[in-house]
């Protein structure tokens, strides 16, 4: 395996200090987390899966210091289950229940609850930074360098979600993880990064600016991502733009400030744009963080996976399987098995 002597190294470092690191140059520092938040029903399936579940539809109402924002949400709780039953957050990039990348039946069968929200429905996957929660923190569409973007605001969404799990009686507060696919995943390993409530933080395909090392990236680079979606990230990140190198961190740096609970990063072996070798190095790489804080760190073979394998030993949670960008069934039977380990 290759892993570059230029990679910086976070050992000697704080939790705190690489969150910091990372806000400041890549993803921007987040608003005021709510001070309060409170959800009304807004409709309910008592039948959901065959009656083996209810499907609420409910909204958020956040209040904070900066103002208040309110979004959908959708709850789904097996109902003949020993409670208090585990929880997966699910960022997603629609609002449908079940939905291609939320096998939904699948999760409640596995004894799972989910509460899952359109990213769209917090603010739009676009520069424009006037609607949604984006309009809400910065009112004029303009915001300071070191300010979060896209990715943040959706962070700041799925930890808001957390703030609402944790008061529900028939969940385990201890057992709540947060799930996420490409910018998503990316979104979700931000926000275990900022959240140490979350049991685990799942990054399914999240490639650049996610769980994959910018050094040697043989697909997707800083400039590419940078030059299409400036708006994910704080405008600092923009000065890596073809530099990578002179990055005073790499993507191990995001696994490793998950450092406090488990992570799982998800890869597809066809995927070549997310540049799947380069997920497994951060998880390497992030090991021996995971290690200096009394955790387990990623257990692995000395060499690259092969598509199927799934390493659940450690903290640091991996599978690569074969196929493309997708978040699948498959993906989501890894996650159930590993949490269930």
């Amino acid at each position: 395996m290759y892993l570059s002597d230029k990679l910086p190294d976070p050992s000697g470092l704080e939790q705190r200090a690489i969150v910091d690191l990372l806000l400041r140059e890549e993803y921007g520092y987040l608003p005021a987390r709510p001070y309060r938040v409170s959800a009304s029903l807004e409709s309910e399936d008592k039948k959901f899966c065959a009656g083996k579940a209810s499907l609420k539809k409910l909204i958020l109402r956040c209040q904070a210091e900066w103002g208040e924002f309110s979004f959908p949400i959708y709850y789904v709780c097996p109902l003949y289950t020993d409670a208090p039953v585990p929880c997966f957050i699910h960022i997603n990039f629609r609002s449908l229940i079940p939905d291609k990348y939320q096998p939904t039946e699948e999760l409640v069968d596995s004894g799972y609850a989910v509460l899952t929200f359109c990213y769209l429905d917090v603010t739009s996957d676009s520069a424009d930074f006037t609607d949604g929660l984006a309009g809400v923190i910065y009112p004029d569409g303009e915001r300071k360098s070191d300010a979060c973007g896209k990715i943040g605001l959706w962070a700041w969404a799925a930890s808001a979600v957390m703030d609402y799990a944790v008061t529900l009686p028939e969940l385990d507060r201890h057992k709540i993880s947060v799930a996420g696919h490409s910018r998503l995943g990316k979104t979700a390993l931000l926000a275990g990064a900022l959240d140490e409530r979350f049991y685990c933080a799942f990054s399914n395909n999240s490639g650049c600016s996610g769980a994959a090392l910018a050094r040697g990236a043989d697909g997707e680079t800083v400039k590419a991502i940078t030059d299409k979606f400036p708006y994910w990230f704080c405008e600092n990140y923009l000065k890596y733009s073809g530099k990578e190198d002179t990055m005073p961190f790499d993507q191990h740096y995001l696994i490793a400030a998950n450092a406090a609970h488990r992570v799982y990063v998800a890869s597809a072996e066809g995927d070549l744009w997310a540049t799947p070798q380069n997920e497994y190095l951060a998880c390497v790489a992030a090991s021996d963080y995971y290690k200096s804080q009394g955790l387990r760190g990623f257990v692995h073979p000395a060499r690259l996976p092969y598509a199927g394998e799934c390493m659940h030993e450690g903290d640091i949670g991996y599978h690569l399987r074969s196929g493309v960008h997708y978040l699948s069934r498959e993906d989501w039977l890894c996650y159930i098995k590993y949490l269930n380990n």
